[in-house]
């Protein structure tokens, strides 16, 4: 139901100008009137427009009233409300719903948060050795809140999808995977069946957390392949004038130092040998001497006569015959 035309209220423009200047830091900030908007029965706001810089689309709003059969207004309020136009600032949102990765800067603290659903309370030592040293030094619960369920799933999720997940290009494209990396560092808890810390200097991971399933070009055991050149491998050169001195590194003799240094031994003499053949030489005089005595004799027995007869008689020691002797 549309609100009365009340001409007492709508009368009162003058008195509407005179709160919003008093509102206004500079009188100059107040600007043309706008009109006027019948918000209830005996109920009327003025509106002026704003100047001020920043506030465009903005206007002054005093809004008065009546009592019934009254004939003066009242100022009930004034304000600085926006138009259709206005420029606005993004709708409140408490903070903790606003918070973003990376918002928190050197100096910033969090206020604390006694509910929040990512933690819950820590392990209590009960003073069995046994369950306390599981809890306490290997599963390190010995704080007043750890991770709850809803907060390991959450940071799995988000680990797993992020820039250090399988999904990434260089994961796609590595030639294997983190957890046969000798640079991986596992991690304690149920988080480590899937996560793990890298320590490579050379990884664009360092010192960060990655799924076993992701990868890099930094991986111990990969190797890059040989690429192929465009241009043709020329012919190795040798350099047969120059000379390379190499000093030796230790003290022992190489085997050409050690030759040249050894002392000249004696040819040996083969007894033997020489025996054998000077044998060999006499055998040979006799058998020649021998054959000279039987030449010689064979020679004087066959020596012919004169008449053409051979001679058969006997001869003495000198050659001669018998009768001359």
């Amino acid at each position: 139901m549309a609100a009365v035309k009340d001409a007492v209220l709508e009368r009162a423009v003058d008195l509407a100008r005179e709160v919003a200047l008093e509102i206004a830091e500079e009188p100059e900030y107040v600007g043309e009137y706008l009109g006027a908007v019948r918000e209830a029965e005996r109920l009327v706001s003025h509106r002026f427009a704003c100047t001020a810089r920043g506030y465009r689309g903005w206007a002054w709003t005093v809004t008065v009233a009546r009592v019934p059969r009254g004939r003066t207004a009242t100022v009930c309020e004034a304000e600085l409300l926006p138009g259709e136009d206005a420029v606005l600032a993004k709708p409140w949102v408490p903070w903790s719903e606003r918070l973003r990765p990376g918002d928190i800067g050197p100096g910033d603290v969090l206020p604390f948060r006694a509910d929040d659903p990512r933690l819950e309370p820590g392990f209590t030592p009960t003073g069995d050795p046994e369950i306390d040293e599981v809890a306490i030094d290997e599963l390190a619960l010995a704080r007043v809140r750890v991770l709850s369920p809803q907060g390991r799933a959450e940071a799995a999720q988000r680990w797993y999808r992020g820039s250090r997940g399988p999904a990434t290009p260089g994961a796609v494209a590595s030639a294997a995977a983190c957890w046969s990396c000798g640079f991986l560092v596992p991690l304690q808890g149920s988080l480590g069946q899937l996560f793990a810390v890298c320590a490579n200097e050379w990884s664009p991971d360092d010192g960060k957390v990655v799924s076993l399933d992701h990868g890099c070009g930094a991986h111990s055991e990969t190797d890059s392949e040989p690429v192929a050149s465009e241009w043709p491998a020329p012919e190795p050169l040798f350099d047969e004038l120059a000379i390379d001195v190499v000093e030796r590194t230790d003290g022992a003799e190489t085997r050409a130092e050690a030759e040249a240094t050894a002392p000249t031994a004696e040819p040996a003499v083969d007894v033997t040998a020489t025996t054998d053949t000077a044998t060999t030489d006499t055998a040979t005089t006799d058998t020649a001497t021998t054959d000279t005595a039987t030449m010689d004799t064979a020679t004087t027995d066959t020596a012919p006569t004169e008449s053409g007869a051979t001679d058969t008689g006997t001869t003495d020691a000198d050659g001669r015959p018998a009768d001359e002797a």
